[in-house]
């Protein structure tokens, strides 16, 4: 489960890297798969790196910097989830998806698998672009 202070890795193709979470937009103290929380950018790509690739045109969009707030969609986590029959999945690294302020994805790609949880919690998109779902 994710709480405040708790660090995650981002993969899409937003910018950032590296999110610290500031909120959980729940009425809990902690989020799991599928929540949305708000992050603070701790580490982003540098400026000169996105440029030359969106120059390209390998990605659209605003690009995010270090000291951004913006929310986030959690897609792994480290603490096991518990399945409908039975199994429990667990992954080694906490990662999110960063969203706009529509609550659309920022990126236009994911770079890296996303727990199946995502399906029933609403976020179709998500598990769309994703590579490949556990």
């Amino acid at each position: 489960m994710i709480q405040l202070k708790s660090t995650l890795n981002v993969i899409d193709n937003s910018g950032a890297l590296i999110v610290e979470c500031i909120k959980v937009l729940r009425n809990a103290k902690s989020a799991g798969v599928g929540d949305e929380i708000v992050v603070a950018v701790k580490k982003a790509q540098p400026q000169s790196l996105q440029m030359t690739k969106s120059a390209a045109g390998s990605a659209g969009g605003a690009k995010l910097k270090k000291g951004d707030v913006r929310h986030a969609v959690i897609v792994r986590t480290r603490k096991e989830v518990g399945r409908p029959d039975g199994r429990y999945i667990r992954f080694d690294d906490n990662a999110c998806v960063m969203l706009n302020s529509k609550k659309e994805l920022m990126g236009s790609r994911i770079l890296s698998l996303v727990s199946a949880e995502l399906r029933d919690r609403k976020w179709g998109k998500i598990v769309a672009l994703a590579p490949r779902i556990l």
